[in-house]
């Protein structure tokens, strides 16, 4: 089960979308964890919006405080619309296509939108390779909820111990482990795990790496409810 957002696309070539708006392209890392961080506080707090309502909002914020940007909708809409074109990262697709040959499951889970995966898997032909993509709208709640990660269980129909969360993103992985999933952490960049979260069940630099360390571990892992 694969987390999308800087998982499996990347989100580097919206800083100069961003740029073209007249916002700050140096704004971008900013603006993506605002993002998580009101969505998951909204869902904290017992509320919810989608992921594109809260985006834009974020956006919003950035050309007010931006000289120049005389249609902060218009910008936004610059910036949104680029989301089913994102680019995966390089290991991505051969990752994806090992894992599927070597017999997984695979689906996608996403706070933002399910119809953006489709749009991004679909493009670069990897459609075939996943039974489903799952977003968080049917929950109610975004990840790192349990509630998030208990419907996409449902939604496969295998039980929690038997599912691998895959993310690039710790607080995805510290939450898919409280709700009882197992865990694998792409660790994209040299960046430390923080100590204060429940650790991976496996670490990989990447789709493919995974597949191989998989692949190399497969009794280990098994054993430990992932294989």
């Amino acid at each position: 089960m694969f987390d999308v957002n800087e998982t499996l696309t990347d989100l580097s070539p919206l800083a100069a979308l961003m740029a073209q708006a007249g916002l700050p392209e140096h704004g971008l890392p900013a603006w993506f964890a605002g993002v998580l961080r009101d969505g998951i506080a909204l869902s904290l707090a017992g509320g919810h919006a989608s992921f594109g309502d809260v985006a834009r909002d974020g956006l919003r914020t950035l050309a007010a405080s931006a000289q120049g940007v005389a249609d902060p909708e218009a910008a936004a809409d610059h910036v949104l619309a680029a989301l089913p074109r994102l680019p995966l990262h390089p290991d991505v697709p051969d990752g994806v296509r090992a894992l599927r040959a070597a017999g997984y499951r695979l689906v996608t889970l996403t706070n933002g939108s399910a119809g953006t995966t489709r749009a991004v898997l679909g493009r670069e032909g990897l459609t075939d390779c996943f039974e489903t993509h799952l977003d968080v709208e049917a929950a109610g709640r975004w990840k790192p909820a349990r509630e998030a990660y208990a419907h996409a269980v449902d939604a496969v129909g295998v039980p929690a111990d038997e599912v691998v969360l895959v993310s690039v993103h710790p607080w995805d992985i510290d939450g898919a482990a409280r709700a009882g999933l197992a865990t694998a952490w792409l660790r994209r960049a040299p960046r430390p795990y923080p100590a204060t979260l429940l650790p991976a069940a496996i670490e990989a630099t990447g789709v493919r790496d995974l597949a191989e360390r998989l692949g190399a571990q497969g009794q280990l892992i098994a054993g430990e409810g992932i294989g």
